[in-house]
C-alpha cells in the first residue's frame, strides 16, 4: 500500500512540476525575476525618471522626511555624493509614512532640501514607502519573492537600500547608519 501510495504521490508531484514549467509567465511570476532598472517613477519636479538609466552604476535609495530626528543625514547623502558620486548615484523618496514627519508639497521638499543641505542628488516626488498604497519599487525592495532576498521593508525615515551595479538589491540598512559609515562607503 505505501508502495502504491508513494508512487500516486511521484506521479502526482511530476504532473504538477511540468504544468508549473509548462505555464505563461504572468505579471507575478515575471515580477520576481524584475530588476531595479525595470522601474520608472516621477521625480520631484514631476517629470518620468526611468531607472534604466543607471544600468552599470550602484545606487542608493533612502526614505527621506523633513522633519525627523534623522533629517540631519541630507547634509551626510549630500557629502557622500560630492565625494562618492563617480561610485554611486544616491535617490531620495520623500515619505510622510513615519510620524507625519513629511507633510509638505514636492515643492515645499525641494525647497527645504536645497535651503537647508544644498541638496543636489535626485529627488523623486513623494511617495509612500509602506502600507496598502506602497509604491511598487518599495514592494520590490521589501519582498524576498521579488527581490531574491531581503524581506526588510523601511520602518522608519532614513532606511536605505544599495542596488548593485546589475540592478540587484545588494544591501539594506536601517535609519541608524549614518549615510558615510563604513558598512556604506565600504561596499562602493
Amino acid at each position: 500500500m505505501k508502495k502504491i501510495f508513494l508512487l500516486l504521490f511521484a506521479g502526482t508531484f511530476a504532473v504538477a512540476c511540468a504544468r508549473v514549467e509548462s505555464r505563461p509567465a504572468t505579471m507575478e511570476t515575471a515580477a520576481t525575476t524584475a530588476s531595479f532598472y525595470d522601474f520608472k517613477m516621477k521625480t520631484i519636479d514631476g517629470t518620468e525618471f526611468d531607472f534604466s538609466t543607471l544600468k552599470g552604476k550602484k545606487v542608493l535609495l533612502v526614505n527621506t522626511a523633513s522633519e525627523c530626528g534623522y533629517t540631519p543625514q541630507y547634509a551626510g547623502l549630500q557629502e557622500l555624493n560630492e565625494k562618492y558620486g563617480d561610485k554611486v548615484t544616491i535617490i531620495g523618496f520623500p515619505a510622510n509614512n513615519f510620524g507625519g514627519q513629511e507633510p509638505g508639497s514636492n515643492s515645499d521638499i525641494k525647497g527645504f532640501c536645497q535651503k537647508n543641505y544644498g541638496v543636489t542628488f535626485q529627488m523623486m516626488e513623494k511617495i509612500s514607502v509602506k502600507g496598502a498604497d506602497m509604491a511598487p519599487l518599495y514592494k520590490w525592495l521589501s519582498s524576498k519573492d521579488l527581490n531574491g532576498w531581503n524581506n526588510d521593508a523601511p520602518n522608519w525615515n532614513f532606511c536605505k537600500y544599495l542596488i548593485d551595479t546589475d540592478g540587484k538589491l545588494l544591501k539594506f540598512y536601517s535609519s541608524a547608519v549614518k549615510p558615510l559609515s563604513e558598512e556604506i562607503t565600504s561596499k562602493l
